[in-house]
Parts: structure tokens; sequence; C-alpha cells
């Protein structure tokens, strides 16, 4: 599984809208596996620094159960309402995929709070082209790299 970091190096420009889509509202949707393979959906943050993507689950959360048990998680940026007028004035959304690694807990972390670095084996980036006629779909997969393909 890839960094952050090697998304970054690999597709700049790509990476950097993934971002900003993330960073436009502090709730994000998180998708991992129960305990019988079905999937739970959660809210959760995360953080984009410089060579990773981190984040933090409570101590004793049915998510946390969840990673812990499998590292296989998706995760959706904030869902935002597209504003009014042309469907291309909206900045789309984004989306992950990958697996969870424990990183040494920060000081400051509520004490019994887990700390994970998400290892990326795919991210999407979905938007309205501005002519609003195709649906774009951009993507970079581990092994695949970059992509962007257009649908009616």
């Amino acid at each position: 599984m890839a960094t952050w970091q090697e998304v970054q190096a690999d597709a700049p420009q790509f990476a950097s809208r993934v971002r900003a889509i993330f960073d436009a509202g502090t709730n994000k949707t998180m998708a991992s596996l129960r305990r019988d393979g079905s999937p739970r959906i959660s809210g959760t943050e995360l953080v984009f620094e410089p060579e990773r993507i981190t984040l933090g689950m409570m101590p004793d959360s049915q998510k946390l159960h969840d990673v812990l048990r499998d590292r296989r998680v998706a995760i959706h940026s904030p869902t935002l309402e597209p504003p009014a007028g042309q469907p291309s004035d909206w900045a789309g959304d984004a989306k992950l995929a990958g697996v969870l690694v424990t990183k040494e807990p920060n000081p400051a972390d509520p004490p019994g709070s887990s700390s994970f670095e998400l290892r990326v084996h795919e991210v999407v980036l979905t938007y309205i082209d501005p002519d609003n006629t195709h649906l774009i779909i951009e993507s970079w997969h581990e092994g695949r790299a970059w992509q962007r393909i257009s649908r009616l």
C-alpha cells in the first residue's frame, strides 16, 4: 500500500484537488467491516500531513473494534451540496480506500485512543465537466497510477 506522499509524487495536481475536497469540511464518512463482514458507516475526521493521512479513534468504539479486526476501510469526503447554478459549479466528491496502520499515539490524544495512518490503494475524484455534459472520474490506483474517464 502506498503512502499519501507517493500519491502526491505520482499525481501532484490530482492529489491537491482531492485534498482540497476533503479539507472543505470537518466530517468525513468511513466504511469499515463488522465482524460478520457487513459494512459499518461511521463519521470520522482525518488529517492530511505532508507525507501521510492520519486519523484517530476513541477507545472501545465500534469502528475501532472493526479496524483492529480488519484494517480495510474506505473514506468519503464531506458531502457538500452543489451550489445553485450549473452542475459544473460543484467541486465534486472524493474517496480514499486502503488499510489502516497503527501509528505511535500523540501525547495530546485522549488516553486509550488509537491513532492510524491510511495506506492508500485507491483515490477517486468525481465531478461534472465544464460543459455540464459528462461525469468525470479521475482515479489513482497503486500500481496503475492516475487515469481519467468521462461518462455521459
